[in-house]
């Protein structure tokens, strides 16, 4: 394999805290990021990269694969497009001082825009599972059935694979009964070619109807696929860390977690996914 390229400046105007850092990489949005001697290295799709903070604060990169479109990939993945200052700004934090709050201790907190199928993926193996244990399920599919594409470094399997390996192989990657959901998913997907890009670009609700079809996902799944591989900034997944946070903070005791949903939507705004985020580590980290 080619050896890794020399650091290089990231080229975007993001200088994170070390918290809000390890929180946008390993906080719940995607599961393939380890952090080594002060260097975060995460993988996606066919691109390994690795991410450090020089002396300054400023971020620096380099790819482990040298494939020839790194840079724009994690650009993209990193959200570049979107200004965060002034999203942040159309937030409600002026009349509400929890969120105010909150998006302060996380400032630099970034969504990321990861591969919709991958994110489909990683989330149907996510029910009642923690971040480290969906880590260890994304890692052992990767090694027994993804592509090699670095020194010790494999790719995700992709939907034909999943389709081909079938649930037993799937079971035997330690995904129990979510092995069902994502066969059943994969063979809806084999029958259905390009749905998976269709979906991704339809309008939010559109979407989220057509992802909630799919075996296995339910409401949250739903929108941490749209909020994470789709970038639907509307999106506000609700999980036992935000029914906690909307109780104790918003008063919402006994509401549904769909009427929570509906609650962040209408509260937040258009960028309800981000204030869920930020609400989101909040919560666990207390």
């Amino acid at each position: 394999m080619n050896s890794p390229v020399p650091w290089r400046k990231l080229p975007l105007d993001w200088q994170p805290s070390e918290r809000a850092l390890a929180e946008t990489l390993s906080g719940g949005q995607a599961f393939r990021w380890q952090l080594n001697d002060g260097i975060w290295t995460g993988q996606w799709a066919r691109q390994v990269c690795q991410l450090r903070q020089s002396t300054g604060g400023a971020l620096q990169w380099r790819s482990l694969t040298n494939e020839p479109d790194a840079e724009s990939a994690l650009l993209r993945y990193l959200s570049a497009g979107m200004d965060f200052v002034a999203l942040t700004d159309n937030l409600p934090w002026r009349s509400d001082a929890v969120l105010a709050g909150a998006l302060e201790h996380w400032q630099g907190l970034r969504l990321l825009r990861q591969p919709f199928g991958e994110a489909l993926l990683a989330f149907l193996c996510s029910s009642t599972k923690r971040i480290p244990q969906i880590a260890i399920l994304m890692e052992t599919m990767a090694t027994r059935l993804g592509e090699k594409v670095a020194t010790n470094r494999h790719a995700l399997p992709d939907w034909p694979t999943l389709h081909a390996a079938g649930e037993t192989t799937l079971r035997g990657c330690g995904l129990g009964y979510r092995a069902r959901f994502v066969a059943g998913t994969a063979a809806f997907l084999h029958e259905h070619p390009g749905w998976l890009e269709e979906v991704e670009a339809l309008p939010y609700p559109v979407a989220k109807a057509r992802l909630l079809e799919l075996p296995g996902v339910g409401e949250k799944i739903a929108d941490c696929v749209l909020l994470f591989g789709a970038g639907r900034f509307e999106a506000f997944p609700v999980d036992t860390w935000m029914i906690k946070a909307m109780q104790s903070r918003y008063g919402l005791h006994g509401w549904k977690p769909e009427q929570i949903a509906a609650f962040g939507r209408i509260h937040f705004g258009q960028y309800a996914g981000y204030a869920q985020q930020v609400l989101f580590a909040g919560e666990r980290s207390q």
